[in-house]
């Protein structure tokens, strides 16, 4: 029997792949037979993983250094796309970066910057991407990278939080527009998932109280939430749009409270 390839021949870019959950992305992408654009800020960590990836699955992977910050490098991530490609299928937008402050403490400054790279940026990216699948005339697919913190507090990340809720409902506008032209637009909310940007958060102290929180008890793998980001990107969800699929081991759901009973023996 024939291996199905969920995205055989699709042209896939991924911010923020040189490491982390978009590498996992980026690599899951290429076992499904995806070409991927691994646009990276930092040129060293693009360049190994694409070598990485190529090396494990033989697929075709080209790193393009990319500071989502800047519109320039984003016009620039999409040309590179279409001009090494031919096409873009698919869009990822991955790359983000945390403040740890509570508001009071935080300057305008600080806050502008985390919703320029965290926000703006999928605006910008998802406009451009767009604009080239509507001339394609062949549909599309992007995911927008939440997070359960667009739903549930998180002290201290205020920024990061309102970014995340700012992606949302910017997905799902985004989302009507698109819909005449069989784009897609979606998000995906990971829980506590290790990461390079996440794992230095995660102390002892840490990690105990997210298994007495989470009722599975873990703490994702990248790869896990990269399964997500692919049945995303399939035509698995080809009737889905604007709408935030949830990966968090039941993190958000659980309403009960960790260690108490109701009925004393």
């Amino acid at each position: 029997m024939a291996v199905k390839y969920l995205l055989k021949d699709k042209v896939a870019i991924v911010t923020g792949a040189g490491a982390g959950i978009g590498f996992s992305v980026a690599m899951e992408f290429a076992k499904e037979g995806a070409k991927v654009i691994i646009a990276e800020l930092r040129e060293d960590k693009g360049k190994s993983a694409a070598e990485n990836i190529v090396r494990e699955t033989g697929a075709e992977v080209f790193a393009v250094t990319t500071d989502v910050r800047k519109e320039g490098d984003i016009l620039k991530m999409v040309s590179v796309a279409v001009k090494k490609f031919g096409r873009i299928d698919v869009l990822v937008n991955n790359a983000a970066k945390i403040l740890q402050k509570p508001v009071i403490e935080m300057t305008t400054e600080e806050y502008e910057e985390i919703m320029k790279n965290n926000a703006t940026s999928v605006v910008v990216c998802c406009r451009e991407v767009v604009k080239q699948m509507i001339v394609q005339k062949s549909g599309g697919s992007i995911v927008n990278f939440s997070s359960i913190h667009a739903s549930i507090s998180e002290p201290n990340c205020s920024a990061y939080t309102a970014a995340k809720g700012a992606i949302e409902a910017f997905s799902r506008t985004m989302a009507t527009e698109a819909a005449p032209h069989k784009i897609r637009v979606n998000c995906i909310q990971p829980g506590a998932t290790y990461s390079e940007l996440t794992t230095p958060m995660y102390t002892k102290s840490v990690i105990e109280a997210l298994y007495k929180r989470v009722p599975m008890k873990e703490i994702a793998q990248p790869e896990w939430i990269a399964r997500g980001v692919v049945f995303l990107a399939s035509d698995e969800s080809r009737y889905m749009t604007g709408e935030v699929l949830v990966m968090d081991g039941g993190y958000r759901m659980d309403g009960s409270l960790p260690g108490a009973a109701y009925w004393e023996k």
